[in-house]
């Protein structure tokens, strides 16, 4: 489907294409819908919509993951090395 795009004075200023492909063209009867189309199409604010949103959950998580590893701790732990990685002479190190 080609179309064109004109300023107000009536000059052209853009020249637009697409596919179109038709739905179910099996199910359509002439006289009800048989001129009716459907495009599957994704606008350029639809993506980049999408990627932001992406971007502000990730960082979100990233915030609430790094907050929570670098708070301070209020109650003992107790960590020790695990089978095979202790070396002698540094047993208490973790």
């Amino acid at each position: 489907m080609y179309k064109l795009k004109r300023k107000p004075d009536g000059s052209v200023d853009q020249y637009k294409a697409r596919l179109v492909v038709v739905a179910k063209g099996y199910a359509q009867q002439e006289g009800i819908d048989f001129d009716e189309t459907f495009a599957p199409t994704c606008g350029m604010m639809t993506i980049r919509s999408i990627c932001a949103l992406w971007q502000l959950i990730m960082v979100g998580i990233y915030i609430s993951w790094t907050s929570r590893l670098n708070s301070d701790l209020h109650e003992e732990v107790y960590v020790t090395q695990r089978h095979g990685f202790v070396q002698k002479g540094q047993e208490t190190k973790v």
